[in-house]
């Protein structure tokens, strides 16, 4: 059964626009909004029962560990009073002699061995230790004056002396606990026992517990994290400071406070405490919150402080807050994607149609383009093939054209090659004819001499027509050239005009080799080196320079002379076919054409300066094969 589009069909753009507009602009801020309320209520509520719940759990742990403070202080106080008893230690407080304090010595010593005190010594009413357990350490407390700490004070007048400090000659904490020793009714001597109490904070720091306990000052002096040790929880003033500093209480520690970022009171003895995220007890990268609960210490003015991390609490609490947004935005999500599927049901009856007659039409156009398509690629592929032909149709005429230039320039240099060649076969008619006559009259010797010259000038004409085969061969357009040589064979090929000018070379270039075909380098020298020398006629000492340099992977050889140079009007064409500033048929203005085609053709440049001395200067810049291979010239 079909479904009748008039159904789903939308209302008219008048009537609909409105109701669209207000949900897209309204709808989803509104939707965001309730999932950060709902997801801010779920995190309240959930960190709001768990505190309650964590603070029930850490009352008994407080209470728990509170007694076992208590119980470890308590087992030490009946120590003092127990000395009142002993008849060595009034002798020794009666008649100081070096036999009654070594008695009381060893007494202490296995008395606190027995106890397992820290120490235990007997002071006499002026503050002065008389006997001690630890009378064999180096650092013992014997003939001390301890007048000026408040336990002796408290004693020495009949009240129990309680005290913890850090003692101020080996600068070890310990909790004091003093009792003054009478007889007859008279204060003769103080009894005390040093306790340590460091213990407690290992078997907390086992069972993973955050406590500390705080004294009378509001100084920590036990905890089980060794940063919060002898920091202040409450504020100092400078002359509360000053009064501890001056007692040596707490030896010479700043006594900093311990400043949470945040205090929050949620009942008496309890607090919520947060710590920065750069404070030394914080070992994350942000703040760390705690719930403290403090219960004072029995027959102490101590009080023992419990910290429950709730950092676990506030991750639970986060993911319950999460967990309420994404079933809202879920929920709302389901009713949105309800109703949109509603819509879409009619946009699809209603596009079905549409889509249908719009692939009937694509079908028809892709059908056509694939005709034109078909047509321009044949039609391409012909250019193609005619640009190819014409290519290399250009390639033969410029090689013939090159060829042509080599066979000009093989003109030009006819004269003085036959030049060259006349001479030595000149030579070689008298010399031939006199080493016959030598060898009729028996000088051997000198026919000898006669046949070894004979020799050099047939080497010499041989390397004369081994330089113009090589000129006049045909050039290939990959291949690799030496520099020195093409030199040396371009100078060789015009030696007769160079000895005729009587040129002075300059030769300052580096022996590389560079990416084209030795012949055409060679060819590209000798239209270089003939222009200077045709520009240098009426020169009366003639002079040329090659220097050369490398310079980012190229090699640049600059060809400069002495002569008249070139005007400003000639410089315009002096590249372009044809052009020549050569009288008469001396040249066909095709030199500078040919040599600029040959270096643009492997990648480099020909150009032209003009320096201010006078002269030209033509620069030729091609590519090196290696770079490093370079041998001064």
């Amino acid at each position: 059964m079909k479904c009748d589009p008039n159904l789903y069909r939308a209302a008219s753009p008048s009537l609909a626009v409105k109701p669209r507009l207000i949900r897209h602009l309204f709808l989803p801020p509104l939707i965001i909004a309730l999932m950060i309320g709902l997801g801010y209520i779920g995190f309240w509520t959930s960190e709001h029962y768990g505190i309650r719940s964590l603070g029930e759990n850490g009352q008994r742990q407080l209470e728990l560990h509170a007694r076992a403070v208590e119980s470890e202080i308590s087992k030490y106080t009946y120590l003092p009073s127990l000395l009142e008893l002993e008849t060595s230690v009034s002798k020794l407080l009666a008649d100081p002699t070096p036999e009654h304090r070594q008695t009381v010595n060893d007494y202490l010593e296995g008395l606190n061995r027995r106890s397992r005190s820290r120490a235990i010594y007997v002071m006499d009413t002026t503050g002065r230790v008389m006997a001690t357990s630890n009378w064999r350490d180096v650092d013992s407390y014997l003939g001390e004056d301890l007048s000026f700490r408040a336990y002796f004070q408290n004693a020495v007048r009949g009240q129990p002396g309680r005290f913890y400090g850090i003692g101020s000659t080996n600068g070890e904490p310990g909790y004091y606990l003093a009792h003054g020793l009478e007889e007859h009714g008279k204060i003769i001597g103080v009894a005390v026992v040093k306790v340590r109490l460091e213990a407690m904070e290992e078997r907390w720091q086992r069972a993973r517990l955050e406590a500390f306990v705080s004294d009378e000052n509001g100084i920590i002096i036990l905890s089980s994290d060794p940063a919060r040790r002898l920091k202040s929880v409450v504020p100092l003033s400078e002359e509360t400071k000053e009064k501890l500093a001056r007692s040596l209480q707490y030896y010479w520690f700043p006594l900093n406070e311990l400043q949470p970022l945040a205090r929050e009171t949620l009942s008496e003895g309890v607090e919520k405490l947060t710590f920065p995220a750069n404070s030394e007890l914080v070992s994350d990268d942000e703040n760390i919150s705690y719930l403290s609960q403090t219960r004072p210490l029995s027959d102490t003015p101590w009080n023992f402080t419990l910290l429950t991390p709730l950092q676990d609490l506030r991750r639970e609490a986060v993911n319950q807050g999460i967990l309420v947004a994404v079933a809202f935005a879920l929920v709302a999500f389901l009713l949105i994607a309800w109703n949109e599927r509603r819509k879409v049901i009619a946009t699809r009856l209603a596009a079905r149609e549409a889509l249908q007659e719009a692939n009937n039409q694509l079908e028809r156009r892709i059908t056509e383009r694939t005709t034109d398509l078909r047509a321009s690629n044949e039609r391409l592929k012909g250019q193609i093939r005619e640009r190819r032909h014409a290519e290399e149709t250009l390639r033969r005429a410029q090689d013939e054209l090159v060829q042509a230039g080599k066979l000009a320039a093989i003109g030009q240099m006819s004269t003085s090659i036959a030049h060259e060649l006349n001479q030595p076969l000149a030579a070689l008619r008298t010399l031939s004819g006199n080493t016959v006559r030598f060898l009729e009259r028996g000088q051997l010797d000198v026919a000898s001499t006669n046949l070894k010259t004979i020799n050099e000038l047939i080497d010499r004409m041989g390397r004369i027509t081994a330089s113009l085969r090589s000129f006049a061969r045909r050039g290939d357009d990959k291949g690799q050239a030496c520099l020195g040589k093409a030199v040396d064979a371009a100078l060789q090929l015009l030696g007769g005009r160079v000895e005729n000018a009587h040129l002075q070379v300059h030769r300052h270039f580096d022996d590389v080799q560079m990416q084209i075909d030795q012949t055409r380098l060679e060819q590209i020298l000798v239209n270089l080196v003939g222009n200077a020398l045709d520009a240098m006629q009426a020169q009366p000492q003639p002079e040329l320079w090659l220097e050369g340099e490398a310079l980012e992977g190229k090699y640049r050889l600059r060809v400069r002379d002495n002569g008249h140079g070139i005007d400003a009007e000639a410089r315009k064409h002096l590249f372009e076919p044809f052009f020549t500033t050569k009288p008469g048929e001396q040249g066909l203005g095709l030199g500078l054409t040919l040599s600029a085609s040959l270096a643009a053709a492997t990648g480099g440049h020909l150009g032209v300066e003009h320096p201010a001395s006078g002269g030209t200067a033509f620069v030729l810049s091609l590519p090196l094969v290696s770079p490093t291979s370079a041998e001064p010239i």
